[in-house]
């Protein structure tokens, strides 16, 4: 969840593709670079995370400053997947605060 948020925070569209599972991950990804030339990502915040066996869930708050008007934060829990010892990225389901 780290590694991921740190690649949106850096604009790194290529690891966050790659973390995330076959079976869920867009074709094409929002072109991360470009995004934080609108604003910049604030932190991250773990509240929560369980795992059972190769599967785990991690409910998070990222926070999020465009240029213009006011920060914002995205509640998700987020599922994942481990297979051949790596995490992915399968979806989650967002709060509304």
């Amino acid at each position: 969840m780290r590694s991921r948020y740190s690649a949106y925070a850096l604009g790194l569209s290529e690891y966050v593709q790659r973390t995330w599972h076959t079976t869920t991950r867009p074709a094409q990804l929002l072109d991360l670079q470009q995004e934080l030339s609108n604003g910049k990502w604030l932190g991250l915040s773990v509240k929560a995370h369980s795992q059972q066996g190769d599967n785990a869930e991690v409910e998070f708050v990222a926070r999020y400053k465009p240029k213009a008007g006011p920060a914002s934060r995205l509640h998700e829990l987020s599922r994942f997947a481990r297979e051949n010892g790596h995490w992915f990225y399968v979806d989650g389901d967002l709060f509304e605060d």
